[in-house]
């Protein structure tokens, strides 16, 4: 082979390759392109991962504002009260689910879970009598909310407050507060 033929097919390889690589770059930014316009994942080339960002989720916690009704907080002392002798002006409402509620309560809570339910106290009093078998909280009775840690009582606090309950209460110690001080389980 000459040095003339070799530098022929040196100069075809370069080219060959040249035209590999700009078929390549055609077909991708028509791909590119295409995925664009149709707006769809479907149709976009695959993501490399380095080019993938990591999805995160946030998971947000809103007070009322502070022009809002605002909460009374009890303690164990005031629920075993609460509990021993019941009155007709408080409603004690454990808010865990049926399965928990059922494995032990505190004396005289009726169980309105607003993990599946959220919308219980938002229902009209047939609606509620219907779904849970008992007559919806009155407005004008202080509702005392707890579940296990104190979390879904707050939020079920929320709720009601939301739905123009103005006398609310949280045991925010709730259920695994009683147990460790004593409170023995229905």
């Amino acid at each position: 082979m000459t040095s003339r033929t070799s530098a022929q097919g040196l100069a075809l390889l370069r080219s060959a390759r040249f035209a590999r690589c700009a078929a390549s770059l055609a077909l991708r930014s028509s791909a590119i392109t295409t995925a664009r316009r149709n707006n769809s994942s479907l149709n976009s080339p695959p993501r490399i991962a380095s080019q993938c960002r990591r999805q995160t989720q946030v998971r947000w916690h809103s007070e009322l504002s502070s022009g809002s009704k605002s909460k009374r907080l009890m303690v164990f002392l005031q629920i075993k009260s609460l509990s021993s002798s019941p009155s007709q002006d408080h409603i004690l409402i454990d808010v865990r689910e049926p399965s928990e509620y059922n494995a032990g309560f505190i004396p005289t809570a009726i169980n309105i879970p607003v993990t599946s339910q959220p919308d219980a106290l938002f229902l009209s009093p047939e609606d509620f009598e219907d779904r849970f078998g008992f007559e919806k909280p009155p407005p004008d009775k202080e509702l005392v909310f707890y579940c296990k840690a104190g979390v879904r009582s707050s939020a079920a606090a929320q709720l009601a407050q939301q739905q123009g309950y103005d006398k609310v209460a949280e045991y925010r110690g709730s259920w695994l507060d009683w147990q460790k001080k004593g409170g023995g389980p229905q």
